[in-house]
């Protein structure tokens, strides 16, 4: 086994903190909402740009690891 392939494979486990750090703000945001109904457009807002900043480091992490496999 390349040492490679195991830098790859933890490349990629960037995924899944992104995925758990999504749900969990995904839940908090819903129970926020069902307090406070009339702040759901600043809460809706702060998810987003929660999400598209997880999802951009899974997205670092995936592109990485296709550089490790096909470059390295």
């Amino acid at each position: 086994m390349s040492i490679g392939i195991i830098a790859a494979g933890v490349a990629v486990f960037t995924g899944v903190g992104a995925g758990i750090g999504i749900g969990i703000a995904t839940g908090k945001a819903s129970e926020a909402i069902a307090r406070q109904p009339e702040a759901s457009g600043k809460i809706n807002s702060a998810l987003l740009l929660g999400c598209a900043m997880a999802e951009g480091t899974a997205i670092f992490g995936f592109i990485t690891a296709l550089l490790i496999l096909f470059m390295g």
